[in-house]
């Protein structure tokens, strides 16, 4: 059986997977001008998307954030499941905020004025990375006896 996320996790994976919801569900209203501007600032990043038409790559990014925000929101996905999913996802969009011309400053990882909106997606690469990471630290007294199962008394 999958272990429950504890407590710690809740306030994280609630503000990142409403956030991440709400941005899918606002894509799949989006209209021919978005489409277009999101499929043409992914191509430039991500050439191998302009086999996509925008519409379509639309719907997919749409789905995609509505599948990884609901997976941090509902309890029963394990917190490194949904890390996994949300590391993948947002390490899409770090790719991005790296890649596309014009959103970092000229040899440097500062973001400029139209890079702050793609630079802040950074903060969901590294609650992914730590949900990863989530389970593998054991304290308390429950993990000072594991420790020391089988040692002399």
């Amino acid at each position: 059986m999958l272990p429950l996320p504890e407590l710690r996790d809740f306030p994280p994976r609630i503000a990142t997977g409403a956030f991440i919801l709400n941005s899918g569900l606002g894509k799949l209203k989006a209209d021919e001008g978005t489409q277009q501007g999101l499929h043409g600032m992914a191509c430039t990043a991500y050439p191998f998307l302009k086999k996509i038409e925008p519409g379509r790559f639309t719907r997919l990014l749409a789905w995609s954030e509505i599948a990884v925000g609901g997976s941090l929101l509902v309890p029963f996905v394990p917190t490194r499941l949904a890390g996994l999913a949300l590391t993948g996802f947002s390490g899409g969009l770090v790719g991005l905020y790296l890649r596309a011309p014009g959103m970092r400053e000229s040899g440097s990882l500062s973001p400029t004025q139209d890079g702050v909106a793609l630079a802040k997606d950074s903060w969901m690469f590294g609650i992914g990375l730590g949900f990863l990471g989530a389970g593998t630290r054991r304290t308390g007294a429950a993990a000072h006896r594991r420790r020391h199962r089988g040692c002399a008394r």
